[in-house]
């Protein structure tokens, strides 16, 4: 009782700091909720965009108002124009917007633009990629500043290219700022996309992101429990202990392809390594 009493202030500082730390995490699982052709709003802020993406249309809604800003000197613009943009960006889309069904409705409906047309089509109409990593993108800056996002494979359903961009992307999130401040987002990914790594070790080589900004980690299942093996990657973004089968770099195919075409376009050898000669003789 003595101690208790003594450390009573101490006890009470640290409920507050752990009160407060669960408050700033958002969690994104690996799927995210199927699109509707119609979304509700009353007029509530949502927290987060949910575990599932459930309430990724209310909280543009809701962040109408907000601008954000992708980094130092760099302009500040509407909240849905950077999430529009962000998917530009990554060859998505060409645009996006979310209209009220009329003004005696809560009902909004989510238009997108395509690629190369000048229709408009409902959000459920366009690849599926698109309405998985749209939680995403509204998660990360809808969330409020000092805030630690979790996501779980955030590049599920999109093709390699687009992968890659999304790395950008989060590096856009980490440099953000709102009202004149940095938004100082943590974020804690779960991938398994070899693009969307790849990306962030040629951003650490232009020096477009500090190398101590980024911590890579591979789950390392050959024992049990698993063990979370840090990366080491150096400024060039070099990355010196490859975890074994992950990378086609290791396995050794991306340097065999050059041969291969070699050997394929040389008037001489042929890919069993015969002669043209050896391979014509044959019936």
């Amino acid at each position: 009782m003595i101690f208790y009493h003594q450390n009573a202030q101490f006890v009470q500082s640290l409920n507050l700091e752990h009160e407060n730390l669960f408050k700033s995490i958002f969690y994104l699982g690996p799927l995210r909720t199927k699109t509707e052709r119609l979304y509700s709003w009353t007029g509530v802020t949502p927290e987060s965009v949910g575990y599932s993406g459930e309430n990724t249309v209310s909280a543009m809604l809701a962040a109408r108002e907000r601008t954000i800003s992708l980094g130092y000197r760099k302009p500040y613009h509407p909240f849905a124009q950077v999430i529009a943009a962000s998917l530009k960006n990554m060859g998505l889309i060409d645009d996006f917007k979310v209209n009220p069904i009329s003004e005696q409705r809560q009902e909004y409906e989510v238009k997108i633009q395509t690629k190369g047309s000048n229709n408009w089509v409902d959000l459920p109409d366009v690849g599926f990629g698109v309405s998985q990593v749209l939680p995403v993108l509204v998660q990360c800056f809808y969330a409020p500043a000092n805030s630690i996002i979790i996501m779980e494979q955030p590049e599920i359903h999109l093709h390699p290219g687009a992968q890659s961009a999304l790395a950008d992307v989060m590096m856009d999130v980490m440099n953000s700022k709102e009202d004149g401040k940095d938004r100082n987002i943590q974020l804690i990914i779960e991938t398994h996309s070899e693009h969307f790594l790849k990306r962030i070790q040629r951003r650490i080589a232009e020096d477009k992101v500090p190398q101590e900004k980024i911590s890579a980690y591979f789950a390392n299942v050959d024992q049990l429990p698993a063990k979370l093996e840090p990366l080491e990657i150096d400024l060039f973004g070099n990355i010196h202990n490859w975890p074994k089968n992950f990378s086609v770099m290791k396995w050794g195919m991306l340097p065999l392809t050059p041969k291969l075409q070699w050997i394929k376009e040389s008037d001489r050898w042929h890919p069993r390594g015969e002669t043209k000669d050896d391979q014509e003789s044959f019936p």
